[in-house]
Protein backbone atom coordinates (compact mmCIF):
# COMPACT_ATOMS: atom_id res chain seq x y z
CA UNK A 1 0.00 0.00 0.00
CA UNK A 2 1.40 3.50 -0.96
CA UNK A 3 2.54 6.02 1.51
CA UNK A 4 -0.53 8.55 2.13
CA UNK A 5 -0.46 12.38 2.47
CA UNK A 6 -0.38 12.98 6.13
CA UNK A 7 -2.05 16.42 7.37
CA UNK A 8 -1.01 17.17 10.98
CA UNK A 9 -3.71 19.61 12.01
CA UNK A 10 -7.74 18.81 11.94
CA UNK A 11 -8.22 22.65 11.71
CA UNK A 12 -9.94 24.90 8.98
CA UNK A 13 -6.21 25.19 7.32
CA UNK A 14 -6.06 21.46 7.38
CA UNK A 15 -9.66 20.53 5.70
CA UNK A 16 -9.22 23.12 3.24
CA UNK A 17 -5.68 21.70 2.27
CA UNK A 18 -7.32 18.13 2.12
CA UNK A 19 -9.40 19.45 -0.80
CA UNK A 20 -7.06 21.57 -2.41
CA UNK A 21 -4.50 18.27 -2.59
CA UNK A 22 -7.73 16.56 -5.02
CA UNK A 23 -8.69 19.54 -6.73
CA UNK A 24 -4.70 19.59 -7.79
CA UNK A 25 -5.10 15.78 -8.96
CA UNK A 26 -3.76 13.99 -5.74
CA UNK A 27 -5.33 10.71 -5.76
CA UNK A 28 -3.96 9.00 -3.31
CA UNK A 29 -4.63 8.36 0.73
CA UNK A 30 -4.78 11.43 2.58
CA UNK A 31 -4.85 10.96 6.67
CA UNK A 32 -5.44 13.84 8.90
CA UNK A 33 -4.32 14.06 12.55
CA UNK A 34 -6.17 16.10 14.78
CA UNK A 35 -5.48 17.25 18.75
CA UNK A 36 -8.91 17.64 19.24
CA UNK A 37 -11.57 15.08 19.16
CA UNK A 38 -13.71 17.74 16.70
CA UNK A 39 -14.05 17.50 12.88
CA UNK A 40 -12.79 20.80 11.83
CA UNK A 41 -15.03 23.98 12.54
CA UNK A 42 -15.40 27.32 12.44
CA UNK A 43 -13.69 29.34 15.79
CA UNK A 44 -14.63 33.07 15.04
CA UNK A 45 -18.18 32.18 16.84
CA UNK A 46 -16.74 30.60 19.95
CA UNK A 47 -15.92 34.60 20.96
CA UNK A 48 -19.69 35.15 20.50
CA UNK A 49 -22.55 33.17 20.13
CA UNK A 50 -20.84 30.08 21.64
CA UNK A 51 -20.44 32.08 25.02
CA UNK A 52 -24.05 33.52 24.79
CA UNK A 53 -25.65 30.68 23.88
CA UNK A 54 -23.72 27.38 25.20
CA UNK A 55 -26.35 26.16 27.86
CA UNK A 56 -29.27 25.31 25.69
CA UNK A 57 -26.42 23.11 23.17
CA UNK A 58 -24.19 20.42 24.25
CA UNK A 59 -20.91 20.40 23.52
CA UNK A 60 -21.40 17.61 20.83
CA UNK A 61 -24.20 19.92 19.32
CA UNK A 62 -22.14 22.83 19.35
CA UNK A 63 -19.22 21.06 17.61
CA UNK A 64 -22.27 20.38 14.84
CA UNK A 65 -23.29 24.18 14.77
CA UNK A 66 -19.77 25.61 14.15
CA UNK A 67 -18.19 22.04 11.82
CA UNK A 68 -17.00 23.61 8.90
CA UNK A 69 -18.61 22.36 5.63
CA UNK A 70 -17.04 19.42 3.64
CA UNK A 71 -16.60 19.87 0.13
CA UNK A 72 -17.02 16.95 -2.31
CA UNK A 73 -14.56 14.58 -2.92
CA UNK A 74 -12.84 14.21 0.48
CA UNK A 75 -15.42 11.42 1.82
CA UNK A 76 -12.30 9.05 1.71
CA UNK A 77 -10.11 10.93 3.57
CA UNK A 78 -8.93 9.09 7.33
CA UNK A 79 -9.41 11.45 9.70
CA UNK A 80 -7.54 10.44 13.55
CA UNK A 81 -9.06 13.18 16.07
CA UNK A 82 -8.07 13.44 19.58
CA UNK A 83 -4.41 12.61 18.73
CA UNK A 84 -1.42 14.80 18.60
CA UNK A 85 2.07 14.68 16.25
CA UNK A 86 4.94 14.52 18.99
CA UNK A 87 7.99 14.57 16.68
CA UNK A 88 9.09 14.08 12.43
CA UNK A 89 11.46 11.77 11.34
CA UNK A 90 12.40 12.91 7.97
CA UNK A 91 14.92 10.40 6.96
CA UNK A 92 12.56 7.93 6.87
CA UNK A 93 9.52 10.00 6.52
CA UNK A 94 7.66 9.27 9.72
CA UNK A 95 5.54 11.26 12.00
CA UNK A 96 5.41 10.25 15.32
CA UNK A 97 2.27 10.08 17.96
CA UNK A 98 1.27 10.49 21.21
CA UNK A 99 -0.80 7.23 21.04
CA UNK A 100 2.58 5.37 19.71
CA UNK A 101 1.62 4.71 16.52
CA UNK A 102 3.70 6.69 13.70
CA UNK A 103 2.61 6.76 10.56
CA UNK A 104 4.65 7.00 7.43
CA UNK A 105 4.13 9.60 4.57
CA UNK A 106 5.10 10.28 0.96
CA UNK A 107 4.01 14.46 1.64
CA UNK A 108 3.65 16.30 5.09
CA UNK A 109 1.30 19.07 5.45
CA UNK A 110 1.83 21.42 8.82
CA UNK A 111 -1.45 23.21 9.86
CA UNK A 112 -1.06 22.66 13.69
CA UNK A 113 -1.71 26.28 14.06
CA UNK A 114 -1.12 28.23 17.09
CA UNK A 115 -2.82 27.93 20.91
CA UNK A 116 -3.29 31.07 23.40
CA UNK A 117 -0.25 32.38 25.45
CA UNK A 118 -0.28 31.87 28.95
CA UNK A 119 0.71 34.51 31.38
CA UNK A 120 2.97 33.27 34.37
CA UNK A 121 2.13 35.11 37.54
CA UNK A 122 1.87 34.01 40.87
CA UNK A 123 -1.49 33.28 42.62
CA UNK A 124 -4.02 30.93 41.62
CA UNK A 125 -5.69 29.35 38.61
CA UNK A 126 -8.62 28.64 39.08
CA UNK A 127 -10.98 30.93 37.75
CA UNK A 128 -8.45 32.00 34.79
CA UNK A 129 -9.51 31.08 31.23
CA UNK A 130 -8.33 31.20 27.40
CA UNK A 131 -10.57 30.92 24.29
CA UNK A 132 -9.27 29.04 21.23
CA UNK A 133 -11.28 25.84 21.21
CA UNK A 134 -14.84 24.53 21.93
CA UNK A 135 -13.87 23.09 25.12
CA UNK A 136 -12.43 26.71 25.62
CA UNK A 137 -15.66 28.37 25.37
CA UNK A 138 -17.61 25.42 27.02
CA UNK A 139 -15.45 26.20 30.42
CA UNK A 140 -15.70 29.94 30.25
CA UNK A 141 -19.28 30.06 29.38
CA UNK A 142 -21.08 28.96 32.39
CA UNK A 143 -19.25 31.74 34.37
CA UNK A 144 -20.49 34.56 32.06
CA UNK A 145 -23.47 35.85 33.75
CA UNK A 146 -25.16 38.41 35.07
CA UNK A 147 -22.95 40.12 37.93
CA UNK A 148 -20.13 38.38 37.14
CA UNK A 149 -16.69 40.52 37.27
CA UNK A 150 -14.71 39.48 35.02
CA UNK A 151 -11.00 41.17 33.88
CA UNK A 152 -10.00 40.85 30.76
CA UNK A 153 -6.08 40.79 29.83
CA UNK A 154 -5.23 41.64 26.43
CA UNK A 155 -7.14 44.12 24.25
CA UNK A 156 -6.64 42.14 20.76
CA UNK A 157 -9.16 41.21 18.60
CA UNK A 158 -10.07 38.05 21.26
CA UNK A 159 -9.64 40.25 24.10
CA UNK A 160 -12.39 42.72 22.77
CA UNK A 161 -14.87 40.85 21.60
CA UNK A 162 -15.08 38.55 24.17
CA UNK A 163 -15.13 41.25 26.63
CA UNK A 164 -18.06 42.68 24.49
CA UNK A 165 -20.10 39.59 24.75
CA UNK A 166 -19.71 39.54 28.37
CA UNK A 167 -20.73 42.65 28.95
CA UNK A 168 -24.05 41.85 26.61
CA UNK A 169 -24.55 39.47 29.34
CA UNK A 170 -24.96 41.61 32.14
CA UNK A 171 -21.23 41.11 33.33
CA UNK A 172 -19.15 43.90 34.94
CA UNK A 173 -15.88 43.85 32.75
CA UNK A 174 -12.58 45.80 32.52
CA UNK A 175 -10.56 45.12 29.72
CA UNK A 176 -6.77 45.65 31.00
CA UNK A 177 -4.09 46.53 28.15
CA UNK A 178 -0.20 47.05 28.12
CA UNK A 179 -0.45 48.97 24.88
CA UNK A 180 -1.82 52.86 24.85
CA UNK A 181 -5.21 51.95 23.15
CA UNK A 182 -7.18 48.74 22.36
CA UNK A 183 -6.32 47.02 19.26
CA UNK A 184 -3.25 49.54 18.13
CA UNK A 185 -1.03 47.49 17.00
CA UNK A 186 -3.53 46.46 14.23
CA UNK A 187 -5.39 49.81 14.15
CA UNK A 188 -2.82 52.38 15.37
CA UNK A 189 -3.16 54.06 18.64
CA UNK A 190 -6.08 56.57 17.32
CA UNK A 191 -8.46 54.45 15.83
CA UNK A 192 -7.55 51.95 18.63
CA UNK A 193 -8.88 54.62 21.43
CA UNK A 194 -11.72 55.12 19.09
CA UNK A 195 -12.94 51.64 19.74
CA UNK A 196 -12.15 51.83 23.41
CA UNK A 197 -14.44 54.81 23.47
CA UNK A 198 -16.77 52.89 22.31
CA UNK A 199 -16.36 50.08 24.41
CA UNK A 200 -16.69 52.33 27.56
CA UNK A 201 -20.18 53.73 25.73
CA UNK A 202 -21.31 49.87 26.05
CA UNK A 203 -20.23 49.85 29.50
CA UNK A 204 -16.64 48.40 29.60
CA UNK A 205 -13.84 49.81 31.90
CA UNK A 206 -10.95 49.86 30.44
CA UNK A 207 -7.23 50.56 31.60
CA UNK A 208 -4.40 50.92 29.13
CA UNK A 209 -0.54 51.13 29.98
CA UNK A 210 -0.99 48.65 32.64
CA UNK A 211 0.19 44.62 33.34
CA UNK A 212 -1.37 42.35 35.73
CA UNK A 213 1.54 40.85 38.17
CA UNK A 214 -0.71 38.87 40.43
CA UNK A 215 -3.49 37.17 41.04
CA UNK A 216 -5.45 37.69 44.29
CA UNK A 217 -6.40 34.64 45.81
CA UNK A 218 -9.93 34.65 47.91
CA UNK A 219 -9.84 34.43 51.46
CA UNK A 220 -11.79 30.84 51.40
CA UNK A 221 -10.52 28.42 48.75
CA UNK A 222 -8.36 28.53 45.88
CA UNK A 223 -10.12 30.99 43.15
CA UNK A 224 -8.77 34.15 41.80
CA UNK A 225 -10.95 37.07 43.83
CA UNK A 226 -8.73 39.84 41.86
CA UNK A 227 -6.30 40.86 39.49
CA UNK A 228 -3.34 43.09 40.88
CA UNK A 229 -1.69 45.23 38.28
CA UNK A 230 1.45 47.18 37.83
CA UNK A 231 0.35 50.54 39.68
CA UNK A 232 -0.26 48.97 42.95
CA UNK A 233 -4.56 48.33 42.24
CA UNK A 234 -6.22 45.49 42.10
CA UNK A 235 -9.41 45.14 39.80
CA UNK A 236 -11.94 42.29 41.69
CA UNK A 237 -12.60 39.41 39.67
CA UNK A 238 -14.44 36.55 39.49
CA UNK A 239 -13.22 35.34 35.84
CA UNK A 240 -9.92 36.10 34.45
CA UNK A 241 -9.83 35.64 30.23
CA UNK A 242 -6.57 36.14 29.22
CA UNK A 243 -6.38 36.78 25.82
CA UNK A 244 -2.44 37.88 25.21
CA UNK A 245 -1.12 36.41 22.10
CA UNK A 246 -0.53 33.29 20.62
CA UNK A 247 2.28 30.85 20.35
CA UNK A 248 2.48 28.51 17.44
CA UNK A 249 2.39 25.04 17.70
CA UNK A 250 6.21 24.21 15.97
CA UNK A 251 7.85 22.54 18.89
CA UNK A 252 7.25 18.81 17.67
CA UNK A 253 9.06 20.17 14.40
CA UNK A 254 12.30 21.52 16.02
CA UNK A 255 14.31 18.15 14.77
CA UNK A 256 14.08 18.65 11.05
CA UNK A 257 16.29 21.69 10.63
CA UNK A 258 13.93 24.38 9.70
CA UNK A 259 13.57 28.10 10.94
CA UNK A 260 10.37 27.97 13.37
CA UNK A 261 11.56 31.16 15.28
CA UNK A 262 7.78 32.24 14.74
CA UNK A 263 5.91 29.96 13.29
CA UNK A 264 7.46 28.18 9.75
CA UNK A 265 8.98 29.79 7.80
CA UNK A 266 8.38 29.06 4.01
CA UNK A 267 8.95 29.91 0.64
CA UNK A 268 6.36 31.60 -1.81
CA UNK A 269 5.42 27.76 -2.54
CA UNK A 270 4.75 27.23 1.25
CA UNK A 271 7.09 25.24 1.28
CA UNK A 272 8.80 24.67 5.09
CA UNK A 273 12.83 25.26 4.45
CA UNK A 274 12.74 24.47 1.08
CA UNK A 275 11.46 20.75 1.38
CA UNK A 276 9.36 19.96 -1.34
CA UNK A 277 7.57 17.40 0.49
CA UNK A 278 6.81 19.22 3.59
CA UNK A 279 4.22 22.32 3.24
CA UNK A 280 2.67 24.59 5.93
CA UNK A 281 -0.67 26.29 6.07
CA UNK A 282 -2.45 28.33 8.60
CA UNK A 283 -1.79 30.22 11.29
CA UNK A 284 1.34 28.59 11.54
CA UNK A 285 3.05 29.70 8.10
CA UNK A 286 5.25 32.66 7.98
CA UNK A 287 5.62 33.75 4.42
CA UNK A 288 5.91 37.17 2.69
CA UNK A 289 3.32 38.95 0.78
CA UNK A 290 5.04 40.34 -2.32
CA UNK A 291 2.29 42.86 -2.62
CA UNK A 292 3.73 45.03 0.45
CA UNK A 293 7.01 43.56 1.16
CA UNK A 294 9.41 40.54 1.20
CA UNK A 295 9.41 40.18 5.00
CA UNK A 296 8.08 36.82 5.94
CA UNK A 297 5.18 36.87 8.39
CA UNK A 298 2.14 34.80 10.33
CA UNK A 299 -0.82 36.68 9.57
CA UNK A 300 -3.84 35.18 11.72
CA UNK A 301 -6.94 36.46 9.58
CA UNK A 302 -9.42 34.05 8.66
CA UNK A 303 -8.70 34.41 5.05
CA UNK A 304 -5.42 33.12 5.56
CA UNK A 305 -5.80 29.62 6.02
CA UNK A 306 -7.75 29.04 2.69
CA UNK A 307 -5.16 31.46 0.68
CA UNK A 308 -1.64 29.44 2.49
CA UNK A 309 -4.22 25.85 1.77
CA UNK A 310 -4.36 26.58 -1.96
CA UNK A 311 -0.63 27.69 -2.40
CA UNK A 312 0.77 24.66 -0.17
CA UNK A 313 -1.40 21.94 -1.30
CA UNK A 314 -0.71 23.32 -5.26
CA UNK A 315 3.01 22.99 -4.48
CA UNK A 316 3.02 19.38 -2.66
CA UNK A 317 0.43 18.38 -5.54
CA UNK A 318 2.87 19.21 -7.98
CA UNK A 319 5.80 17.73 -6.18
CA UNK A 320 3.45 14.57 -5.85
CA UNK A 321 2.32 14.11 -9.07
CA UNK A 322 5.10 15.45 -11.21
CA UNK A 323 1.83 18.20 -13.00
CA UNK A 324 4.00 21.61 -13.57
CA UNK A 325 2.82 23.61 -10.70
CA UNK A 326 0.63 26.81 -11.61
CA UNK A 327 2.14 30.03 -11.55
CA UNK A 328 0.12 32.23 -9.73
CA UNK A 329 1.91 33.89 -7.00
CA UNK A 330 1.05 33.80 -3.31
CA UNK A 331 0.18 37.51 -2.80
CA UNK A 332 -3.56 36.94 -0.66
CA UNK A 333 -5.37 40.19 -0.06
CA UNK A 334 -5.76 40.27 3.48
CA UNK A 335 -8.99 40.71 5.26
CA UNK A 336 -10.21 40.38 8.06
CA UNK A 337 -13.82 41.21 10.56
CA UNK A 338 -14.45 41.74 14.23
CA UNK A 339 -18.09 42.21 15.50
CA UNK A 340 -18.04 44.11 19.09
CA UNK A 341 -21.74 45.02 20.01
CA UNK A 342 -23.32 46.87 17.28
CA UNK A 343 -19.55 47.67 15.69
CA UNK A 344 -18.44 45.63 12.62
CA UNK A 345 -14.82 46.36 11.51
CA UNK A 346 -13.98 45.10 8.49
CA UNK A 347 -10.56 45.61 7.19
CA UNK A 348 -8.59 44.93 3.63
CA UNK A 349 -4.76 45.14 3.25
CA UNK A 350 -2.45 45.23 5.77
CA UNK A 351 -2.90 48.51 8.09
CA UNK A 352 -0.91 47.65 10.76
CA UNK A 353 1.75 48.71 7.89
CA UNK A 354 0.66 51.98 7.52
CA UNK A 355 2.88 55.44 8.72
CA UNK A 356 -0.26 57.26 8.55
CA UNK A 357 -3.98 57.22 9.01
CA UNK A 358 -6.52 58.88 7.03
CA UNK A 359 -10.12 58.95 7.90
CA UNK A 360 -11.96 59.83 5.02
CA UNK A 361 -15.62 59.07 6.29
CA UNK A 362 -17.33 59.85 8.98
CA UNK A 363 -16.13 60.30 12.51
CA UNK A 364 -14.12 58.34 15.17
CA UNK A 365 -16.65 60.00 18.45
CA UNK A 366 -19.45 57.84 16.32
CA UNK A 367 -17.76 54.39 15.18
CA UNK A 368 -20.92 53.03 15.13
CA UNK A 369 -22.35 55.45 12.46
CA UNK A 370 -19.87 54.28 9.95
CA UNK A 371 -16.53 55.56 9.41
CA UNK A 372 -13.35 54.64 7.12
CA UNK A 373 -9.84 54.87 6.94
CA UNK A 374 -7.42 55.06 4.89
CA UNK A 375 -3.27 53.45 5.64
CA UNK A 376 -0.56 54.63 4.22
CA UNK A 377 2.64 53.93 4.18
CA UNK A 378 4.88 56.42 2.61
CA UNK A 379 2.04 57.86 0.97
CA UNK A 380 0.99 54.19 -0.83
CA UNK A 381 -2.20 52.78 0.66
CA UNK A 382 -1.57 49.57 2.06
CA UNK A 383 -4.85 48.82 4.55
CA UNK A 384 -8.74 50.14 4.78
CA UNK A 385 -10.36 50.20 7.97
CA UNK A 386 -14.78 50.44 7.71
CA UNK A 387 -16.84 50.44 10.55
CA UNK A 388 -20.44 49.34 10.09
CA UNK A 389 -20.30 50.22 5.81
CA UNK A 390 -22.46 48.84 3.35
CA UNK A 391 -20.95 46.06 1.42
CA UNK A 392 -21.19 47.67 -2.04
CA UNK A 393 -18.81 50.41 -0.40
CA UNK A 394 -16.52 47.75 1.40
CA UNK A 395 -15.96 46.47 -2.12
CA UNK A 396 -14.87 50.05 -3.34
CA UNK A 397 -12.29 50.54 -0.73
CA UNK A 398 -11.01 46.68 -0.91
CA UNK A 399 -10.43 47.38 -5.02
CA UNK A 400 -8.68 50.97 -3.89
CA UNK A 401 -5.93 48.71 -1.84
CA UNK A 402 -6.34 46.00 -4.16
CA UNK A 403 -4.77 48.59 -6.92
CA UNK A 404 -2.04 50.24 -4.58
CA UNK A 405 -1.04 46.75 -3.82
CA UNK A 406 -1.06 44.80 -6.65
CA UNK A 407 -0.40 41.07 -6.81
CA UNK A 408 2.95 40.90 -8.84
CA UNK A 409 2.94 38.61 -12.54
CA UNK A 410 3.39 35.09 -12.11
CA UNK A 411 6.78 33.88 -12.35
CA UNK A 412 6.89 31.61 -14.96
CA UNK A 413 10.42 30.23 -14.60
CA UNK A 414 9.44 29.03 -11.00
CA UNK A 415 6.24 26.95 -12.21
CA UNK A 416 8.67 23.11 -12.08
CA UNK A 417 8.35 20.32 -9.76
CA UNK A 418 11.00 18.70 -7.91
CA UNK A 419 11.74 14.66 -7.42
CA UNK A 420 10.13 11.77 -8.63
CA UNK A 421 6.90 11.36 -8.97
CA UNK A 422 4.66 8.98 -6.35
CA UNK A 423 2.73 6.06 -7.64
CA UNK A 424 -0.71 6.71 -7.18
CA UNK A 425 -3.69 3.97 -6.75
Amino acid sequence: MRDPVVVVGGSLAGLRCVEQLRLHGWTGSITVIGEEPYAPYNRPPLSKDALTRWSSNSPGRWAEIVALRTRAGVTDVSWRLGVSATRVDVEHQLVHLDDGDPIKFCGLVVATGVRPRRISLPGPTTGRHVLRTLDDARALAPRLFDGQRVVVLGAGFVGCEVAATAAAIGCRVTLVEPGPAPLARVLGCEIGAAVGNYQQSKGVRIRCGRTAVAMVPARSGGRVAAVALDDGTEVPADVVIEAVGSVPNVEWLDNIGIDITDGILCDRNLRAGGRPNIVAAGDIARVANPRFDDIPRRIEHWCMPAATARQAAASLASHLTRNSLAPASFAPLPTFWSDQFELRLQSFGQPFLGDAAHLVDGTLDRLQDGAIVHYTRAERLVGVVMTNIPANQQRVHRGLVDSACPAPEPDLATSQHSGAPIDQP
